[in-house]
């Protein structure tokens, strides 16, 4: 008898061994996402999340990751303050179902992230955060991944779009922190080979600054035939409004950063924006979607957001930046065949072919290379009256 009810507890034991098995697989790979939620005049954080939760959700439809677990998202809010986001990237680091953190689109958050990887040992993807040093940080294992313009590609397009136009002499106009100064040194190697020269340079106080007209002007005075705008949704509406009111001999065209795509730039410029000459780089336009993937999106992204037309959706980049991002991470999961983070790390740097809704990664990241896009992959856009951001060149 005694033989008969070991068996049976053996037998129990068994059972319950296999259901927590079961239920284990069932549980959800997560993923972190760090977010400027409490940043009023944003939108890059609700794009940023809604490109993550549309591609989870397709992807948990195809039955998730690992033999049916779902992917979950989960959400931190990092007030655009460096600190808060590292110790957001750390809480994400101690929890075990997380495979990966998302950031968002300040680059000084970023940038501080970036030196606590090699301890944490945890993925970071970057779907926006532009300066050099988020991918180009010299750690060994690389565990930052960028789907995004970079400075460099920035520069690079700007002085190119410059040289299209007959604009030999940039005025450029930079915020005092990092990722300003990231544009600096970009600028400070390609200017001179592109032909280019920068005739004045102006530095103003990110966040601190009520108008920015004095800089401009005295940019103007140094012999810019246009600007260089390196600046997010406030700043960048503080030069335009300023701008505006300056009889039109003294307005000079201006080439922006993307930055200012982050948030309702149109809004915050009213019918100032239609009175200057603004142009700014962008990666994705919702309003020449490449394939059904895209358009698809598109549809979800203008449902989210209440608006009529593609090319009104906010933030668009980072909608399509963060889609594509969570598609190769879960087909990195699924490459090694775990949510391991040292492993999923590896396998990133080994993916092949996606057709995202940006383009088509022939090979997104190596062991050196952790950028996704590539300078080629840039345009330039302009806002039209009705808000709409519309592309004006073909790549």
């Amino acid at each position: 008898m005694k033989s008969r009810r070991a068996l049976r507890r053996l037998a129990a034991a068994a059972f319950l061994m296999l259901a927590g098995t079961v239920h284990a697989a069932n549980e959800p790979v997560q993923i972190g996402l760090d977010l400027e939620v409490g940043d009023l005049s944003s939108t890059s954080d609700e794009a940023v999340r809604l490109g993550v939760t549309q591609a989870v959700a397709e992807i948990n439809q195809r039955g998730g990751v690992l033999n049916g677990r779902p992917l979950e998202v989960l959400v931190r809010d990092n007030r655009s303050v460096p600190a808060r986001g590292v110790e957001n990237l750390r809480t994400f680091a101690a929890m075990p179902d997380v495979v990966a953190v998302m950031t968002g689109k300040f680059s000084p958050v970023a940038l501080e992230q970036v030196k606590e990887l090699p301890a944490l040992k945890i993925v970071l993807l970057d779907p926006w955060a532009a300066a050099d040093g988020v991918t180009q940080n010299g750690q060994s294992p690389n565990w930052a991944f960028r789907l995004s313009l970079s400075d460099s590609m920035a520069v690079s397009a700007v002085l190119r779009q410059a040289r299209n136009r007959g604009l030999t002499r940039l005025g450029v106009l930079l915020p005092n922190i990092s990722w300003g100064r990231s544009t600096a040194q970009a600028l400070k190697t390609q200017a001179n080979t592109a032909g280019i020269e920068i005739s004045g340079t102006e530095w103003y106080n990110w966040g601190g600054d009520p108008t920015l007209i004095e800089r401009y002007l005295a940019l103007r005075q140094s012999g810019a035939q246009a600007i260089f705008l390196v600046a997010n949704e406030r700043e960048g509406s503080q030069l335009v409004r300023g701008l505006a009111e300056l009889p039109d001999a003294q307005k000079l065209p201006v080439i922006s950063h993307w930055g200012v795509s982050g948030g309702d730039f149109p809004k915050l410029c009213g019918d100032s924006l239609q009175k200057i000459d603004f142009v700014l780089v962008q990666t994705y336009s919702f309003g020449t979607a490449r394939n059904e993937s895209g358009k698809a999106l598109a549809r979800a992204a203008q449902k989210a957001f209440g608006v009529s037309h593609p090319d009104t959706i906010p933030s668009p980049v980072g909608i399509a930046h963060a889609y594509d991002l969570t598609h190769l991470l879960a087909l990195a999961i699924k490459k090694a065949g775990t949510a391991d983070r040292a492993a999923v790390r590896s396998a990133l740097e080994q993916l092949g072919r996606f057709e995202g809704v940006v383009k088509r990664y022939e090979k997104p990241f190596t062991a050196d290379n952790h950028e996704a896009l590539r300078e080629r992959d840039l345009f330039f856009s302009r806002y039209l009256p009705d808000g709409r951001l519309s592309r004006i060149e073909k790549n």
